[in-house]
């Protein structure tokens, strides 16, 4: 009976479409990239462009653009609810400090279940696992966070959410972070980051938990510019795509983002289930592992509505946000609600082998190459992988 009356809310919440993109005819807005970490060896940044006004100030409002809860359930053909309880970890940089009434304020914004103590389906700890201790605050990653958490809250109502926030944007203590994740039992981690490739990744195994399904951004910088951990053969490399509705909110079309990262990694081979596709051999990529694997909606101008009161550039409220920081929690929810990770030990492989239950995504680009691994076509491409979610047939 609740998921009835929690499916009904989310459909009646879908034809209040959201005036700046909910709707067949999306238009383009300016944006920017929400951190402004350095990506140096070892370090990461977080994959995430917030939609900005003319002058380039981030564009924050009283009230949400962009899409929410109900619009992501209707495009994908999504269930209300999860059938078995499922924990999805976010992993970041930083502290957010205000992020779980933030999370409420969005809750109670959707019609969702708030995370109180009647019902604690949110937890935030250290990458030492501790409810304290928290790393120093920053804005940029606080509206990642912000972005992250909310987006898999509004995917998954009756997940859990934990929040795990690395001491820093270094890899070590990210992949620390990673690690303590699934050691508190986390069922799906998302990660919204990444950083240049390193020869070092080859023997790195801080993504591989078998049975859980990791997703990780697959970059914001167009063709080439994926890294790690995306490249990571053990992960869930998710793409971006630009997501258009219709009527009621129905998906009415999707095509390659053109900031989406894609391409061949520089030192990972593949899985067998990836170089045995009937195109492979259009991707240029050889035995190497190719990303993406899978896409969903990233592109700012058809975001997701954010509420962040962290300031960010200045201001707080409702933000706009994109980027395959948007696609990474996206996916994982929707993992969640299928809550097939755990029958295989990569969980990446079930796209593969499901790809009827995937929208093929055959337009759009991010960059210029001449293989398959920038341009969106029939089949297997580097942009979206085998393609964005109809439902929960393909995870």
């Amino acid at each position: 009976m609740r998921a009835r009356l929690l499916l009904s809310c989310l459909t009646a919440l879908a034809v209040l479409a959201l005036p700046s993109v909910a709707g067949a005819h999306w238009r383009v807005r300016p944006h920017r990239a929400v951190c402004t970490d350095v990506v140096a060896n070892g370090l990461a940044h977080c994959q995430a462009d917030v939609v900005t006004d003319g002058q380039g100030t981030p564009a924050a409002a009283t009230g949400p653009s962009g899409y929410g809860p109900a619009q992501f359930h209707s495009a994908y053909g999504l269930p209300a609810t999860a059938a078995t309880r499922q924990t999805i970890a976010i992993v970041d940089a930083y502290d957010d400090p205000t992020i779980a009434s933030d999370l409420n304020a969005y809750s109670t914004q959707f019609g969702l279940p708030q995370c109180d103590a009647a019902n604690p389906c949110f937890q935030k700890v250290n990458q030492n696992g501790q409810a304290r201790s928290y790393p120093r605050a920053d804005s940029g990653w606080s509206l990642e966070i912000a972005l992250d958490v909310e987006v898999a809250h509004g995917i998954c109502p009756n997940c859990k959410i934990l929040l795990v926030e690395a001491s820093s944007a270094s890899m070590s203590n990210l992949e620390a972070a990673v690690n303590e994740a699934a050691r508190l039992g986390a069922t799906e981690i998302s990660n919204s980051y990444g950083g240049s490739e390193f020869s070092g990744e080859k023997t790195d195994t801080a993504y591989k938990h078998p049975g859980v399904a990791v997703t990780v951004a697959a970059g914001d910088g167009g063709y080439g510019s994926f890294g790690f951990p995306a490249a990571s053969p053990y992960v869930v490399a998710v793409g971006g795509t630009t997501l258009t509705l219709g009527t009621g909110g129905a998906w009415a079309g999707e095509t390659a983002w053109s900031g989406g990262g894609s391409g061949c990694s520089s030192y990972l081979l593949g899985q067998s289930w990836q170089t045995s596709l009937a195109n492979w051999s259009l991707s240029g990529c050889g035995t190497k592992r190719g990303v993406a694997d899978v896409a969903a909606d990233a592109d700012p101008s058809t975001g997701a509505a954010v509420y962040d009161t962290t300031r960010y550039g200045g201001r707080s409220g409702w933000f706009q946000v994109g980027g395959t920081s948007l696609s990474s929690p996206l996916v994982a929810g929707i993992y969640a609600l299928a809550g097939n990770a755990s029958s295989t030990a990569y969980p990446a492989s079930l796209a593969y082998a499901n790809t009827a239950a995937l929208h093929d995504v055959s337009a759009g680009s991010t960059g210029s190459c001449a293989t398959l691994m920038c341009i969106a076509g029939a089949g297997y491409d580097g942009p979206t992988g085998v393609g964005s979610p109809i439902g929960l047939g393909a995870f």
